[in-house]
């Protein structure tokens, strides 16, 4: 197929031209845009349940994955008519107008501009006042192997499962492992982040050799990050179902629990999900359909608020907040005179 030629593609009862299918996006194995757009007609079922309904940032790569790239939050004004958009703020308030995933179409427009990541945020755009996602992050710190994060969703399976709140795990189509916990749509996600720090530091306590709370990457040793921030307001997660920017085309996949001690993230790419989830189908099917409450976590926030614990340390880009210790890392901190 030549270079500059174009492809039709129905998605969604829509017809979408596709402008150099035949460029290469992922260079391990060759796949092309055609190919990331196919892959998500193939997947579109699970992919919506996931992913319908909420905003997009789209992460873009003109020259494919590898290449040079940028993150795009607003929507380009020459954008077709039936695009649907909302309103999504940065965390110093900052309005932008960005893509909503309506339906598979819209995510085979992005596809067309280039964009590999869809970073997807944790509500609704009909609903942006309830955050209805808990989003655990289990991300591996340096030296630490795929056997200790798996090891470390067990540990949080365990305590969800205490607290009688059902969390699905997906592949983050890196190293780490997401639990994501759907919830009522009760709470903004000041009161999510919150929740996602009591969790984060109880598993700190019942295995500080394997995981650990802290923010600053000096005290958290070899050890699984239970990474709290990744809930706080305006924040995006790599979607699930969505293909990583990375030459091997690793897609950010859930799995059922009973799975996770032969899951190999590096072998779950756009190549192999679409047969893997016509043989086994969406792990996160029933997800929806079973909204957790998450007031057993906050009652967890609550007895370390009353115990003295300060509020854990925000990412830098987000104003001094209340009960925040100072934002410095420990080894930077001032020292008391003597």
């Amino acid at each position: 197929m030549p270079e500059k030629a174009s492809a039709e593609i129905t998605a969604a009862g829509r017809t979408l031209v596709l402008s150099n299918p035949a460029k290469t996006f992922f260079p391990e194995r060759g796949e092309t845009k055609l190919d990331l757009a196919d892959y998500y007609l193939a997947i579109e079922g699970p992919l919506m349940r996931a992913l319908g309904g909420r905003p997009v940032l789209m992460e873009r790569y003109p020259d494919g994955a590898g290449g040079s790239s940028f993150f795009q939050k607003r929507v380009p004004k020459n954008a077709p008519d039936w695009l649907q958009t909302t309103t999504v703020q940065t965390p110093n308030g900052t309005p932008s107008q960005a893509l909503v995933a309506a339906d598979v179409a819209h995510i085979v427009w992005a596809v067309n501009l280039g964009c590999i990541g869809l970073h997807v945020w944790p509500y609704l755009a009909a609903d942006p006042d309830h955050t209805d996602e808990l989003r655990i992050d289990l991300d591996p710190s340096p030296g630490v192997d795929l056997a200790m994060v798996k090891e470390a969703a067990t540990e949080t399976r365990a305590l969800l499962d205490e607290l009688g709140i059902e969390g699905h795990p997906k592949t983050t189509g890196r190293n780490g492992i997401h639990v994501y916990v759907r919830l009522r749509p009760e709470q903004d996600s000041f009161v999510v982040r919150e929740a996602a720090v009591a969790l984060a530091r109880e598993l700190e306590r019942r295995r500080s050799d394997l995981t650990t709370a802290a923010w600053w990457k000096e005290e958290r040793g070899e050890r699984v990050f239970v990474d709290f921030n990744q809930n706080a307001p305006h924040k995006t997660v790599i979607g699930a179902w969505t293909v990583r920017p990375r030459p091997g085309a690793q897609v950010s996949m859930p799995f059922a629990w009973d799975e996770l001690d032969d899951i190999d993230p590096q072998a779950l790419t756009l190549a192999t999900v679409p047969a893997r989830v016509a043989e086994k189908g969406d792990a996160w099917e029933s997800m929806p359909e079973r909204p957790q409450s998450l007031e057993p976590l906050m009652e967890m926030h609550r007895r370390d608020m009353a115990a003295g614990l300060m509020d854990a340390p925000w990412p830098p880009v987000y104003p001094k907040m209340p009960n925040e210790p100072a934002r410095v890392a420990p080894s930077r901190a001032r020292k008391p005179d003597k």
